[in-house]
């Protein structure tokens, strides 16, 4: 009898949970991939321009190869059931987005950007180490929402203080040194937005009163975020960041709709969005310049003037074709001087064609849906939010400057991520990606298995 018990009871406990694999071999492999492209395309570039190897290629090369094992080291020790794609789609587009500047740098010798981008890009992995080495749980920063949304708010106010650079306040500048706070800002205003979000999200999407087909939150609710968010837009107008203002409405209708489910908030936030850019393109000289650019690209060139910005970003791409001019022979620098920030794509279309532009496009997209899986395999509500805010923040600023530079949407000053030319911007999305990476490390590591006796009770009670 007490042997048939056993043998019952064996019978009910569930089988062991199959052991998920960490892929730690497969990112390394990726990463040896992705160093190998990126020397490759700074062979291809000398080779074409100056017909040699450039002299710095295999310390340049064993510099990426060891920043590259560095962060791999972090994570398998650190964040060891991560997400093994993040971190290689990062370092690949980074070193092509150093590939295209150090192309743009032989035509422009009086303005070097490559050796600075370098150290930016340093920098910006020895950051991605540090938050992953000393954030062991993401769920830390839920603790820290309202000191986060007082530091963006600091940082987005002080560069009214300083002098405009291209009729932008958004920087600011302390000897040779300058820096975009507002690039910081934005993953604060997103782990506060996840963590308010993740403590209201039921009274969000089930108090107020019902408009239409939209349940509407009560104000005592919705009023403190949207404040917020009021106060951020209003600085970055006054700023003349239209680009990031963009940015943080978005952000914020983004992660509204996933905290509650309603869909009725993408019709409130495309409807808000309509009206403001009609609003501030009638009435800002220099955005309503940008908006009739893009309405007729080819004005200038009727008028005598010469090409715009954005026609000669559309020339570049219709240059390209399919494969493209090849590396270094093409001739987006007619641009002009947002050839290595804004319009540093429109150098990708050409000199790599539409193939060359469509993988670009597509390594975003692949880091952006792994950033939402992470966040749809997380258990608990700020993680989730966490992880879509971050990831759409990357989705956003893609959209908005593939779109204005391939004419679909008027231009906005923003900075390719990875790709184009920026400290800040480099600096803050390697941060994106170590808290992505550290997300994914909570979403992949599997379930403790419950102890002996706890499955013995669970068995006796049937």
């Amino acid at each position: 009898m007490r042997s048939m018990t056993a043998t019952t009871r064996a019978a009910d406990a569930p089988p062991p949970a199959p052991r998920l694999p960490k892929r730690r071999g497969v990112e390394l492999s990726l990463l040896i991939g992705a160093v190998l492209i990126t020397v490759l395309g700074y062979t291809i570039v000398g080779v074409t321009r100056d017909h040699a190897v450039p002299p710095d290629m295999p310390r340049h090369g064993a510099g990426l190869a060891a920043l590259a094992l560095l962060a791999h080291l972090a994570v398998r020790l650190c964040a060891p059931f991560a997400d093994p794609l993040l971190l290689p789609i990062a370092l690949l587009l980074n070193g092509l987005g150093l590939v295209l500047i150090f192309r743009l740098d032989l035509e422009t010798p009086e303005s070097v950007a490559a050796p600075a981008q370098l150290i930016w890009s340093t920098l910006g992995i020895a950051l991605f180490i540090a938050v992953v080495a000393v954030l062991r749980d993401h769920r830390v920063l839920q603790r820290y929402a309202y000191l986060s949304v007082a530091a963006a708010l600091v940082l987005m106010t002080v560069p009214i203080f300083f002098p405009a650079v291209n009729g932008a306040r958004i920087w600011i500048r302390v000897g040779g040194l300058s820096f975009q706070p507002g690039e910081f800002a934005k993953i604060l205003l997103a782990v506060f937005f996840a963590a308010y979000l993740a403590a209201n999200h039921h009274t969000l999407a089930l108090a107020g009163r019902r408009f239409w087909r939209l349940q509407l939150p009560t104000g005592r609710v919705l009023g403190p975020i949207a404040a917020i968010w009021l106060i951020s837009v209003g600085v970055l107008v006054l700023e003349r960041d239209l680009g990031t203002s963009l940015l943080f409405f978005g952000l914020f209708v983004v992660m509204l709709y996933v905290a509650t489910g309603r869909t009725g908030w993408i019709a409130v936030g495309l409807t808000l969005a309509a009206a403001g850019a009609f609003a501030v393109g009638t009435l800002e000289p220099h955005v309503h310049g940008r908006v009739e650019d893009w309405l007729n690209p080819f004005a200038s060139i009727e008028a005598g003037e010469g090409p715009s910005q954005v026609a000669q970003s559309l020339f570049a791409f219709g240059a390209g074709g399919m494969l493209g001019t090849g590396l270094g022979l093409g001739h987006s620098t007619l641009i002009g001087f947002a050839a290595k920030s804004d319009f540093v794509l429109a150098t990708a279309g050409e000199e790599l064609g539409l193939a060359g532009l469509s993988g670009i496009l597509l390594l975003y997209a692949l880091l952006v849906a792994r950033g939402y899986k992470c966040g749809l395999c997380l258990r608990d509500p700020f993680g989730r939010l966490l992880a879509v805010g971050l990831a759409s923040i990357v989705a956003l600023q893609v959209f908005v400057i593939t779109g204005g530079v391939t004419g679909l949407i008027p231009l906005t000053g923003m900075a390719m991520p990875f790709l184009a030319q920026g400290g800040s911007s480099v600096v803050t999305n390697w941060v994106i990606v170590a808290l992505l990476i550290r997300v994914s490390d909570s979403a992949r590591r599997p379930l403790p298995e419950a102890s002996g006796p706890l499955v013995l009770a669970a068995g006796e009670r049937r």
